[in-house]
């Protein structure tokens, strides 16, 4: 896959770990935060030349790609998206988030919440079911596919996923299709697939019962 240009909005645990990782790849990396580029001095020297420090807007205009890594409370602050792949990588904690009527319900999962407010970007649910520690330390590109450990996606649109499948299978996991945006809720805390250090095959018995 050529070398992409990824936006990261989020810079905790999963945003910075999944910069390095990208990097790694061979990809270059705008990262933000709610803070400002100059909080991120110290990470990015760190992660080294091909990464920036950004405001959010920053990073949205970078990125062909653009990882959204924020409390999910806070997703009606995202820059827009317009046109691009948006990586959800958020997750619904109504103790932290507050309780939203939609999600408690299952009237909505919260990925088509985040799609309804990036008007025209293409959003895949992914990366929200791996904690940070196995993200960092569990790719292995020397593993066939199929026994790499699992990071879901889910969204509407085909090539965006497929777009998103490649990138996770470049740092050395692999993926299974969830569905649509509308069944994304399937990868939230308390489902069966969520933060379960399985492999791909393993991961499509669990899905299948």
């Amino acid at each position: 896959m050529r070398a992409m240009k990824i936006g990261i909005i989020g810079a905790g645990h999963i945003g910075s770990t999944a910069a390095r990782l990208f990097i790694d790849a061979g990809h270059e990396v705008a990262i933000s935060n709610s803070r400002g580029p100059e909080t991120l001095r110290d990470l990015v020297a760190e992660l080294g030349p091909n990464a920036r420090a950004a405001t959010p807007e920053e990073a949205a205009r970078f990125g062909e790609v653009v990882l959204l890594a924020i409390p999910l409370k806070d997703y009606v602050t995202l820059p827009g998206l317009g046109g691009k792949i948006a990586i959800d990588a958020m997750n619904y904690y109504p103790n932290r988030d507050g309780h939203i009527a939609q999600l408690d319900s299952g009237e909505r999962a919260s990925s088509e919440l985040v799609a309804g407010q990036l008007k025209g970007a293409r959003v895949v649910k992914a990366f929200n079911t791996i904690w940070f520690e196995h993200l960092k330390r569990q790719g292995d590109t020397s593993k066939p596919v199929e026994q790499r450990r699992v990071i879901p996606i889910s969204g509407d649109d085909a090539e965006a996923k497929q777009a998103v499948a490649r990138l996770i299978e470049e740092i050395g996991f692999g993926t299974i299709d969830m569905g649509t945006l509308r069944e994304s809720g399937a990868q939230q805390p308390d489902h069966p697939i969520y933060n379960r250090d399985v492999t791909v095959a393993e991961a499509r018995e669990i899905v299948k019962r």
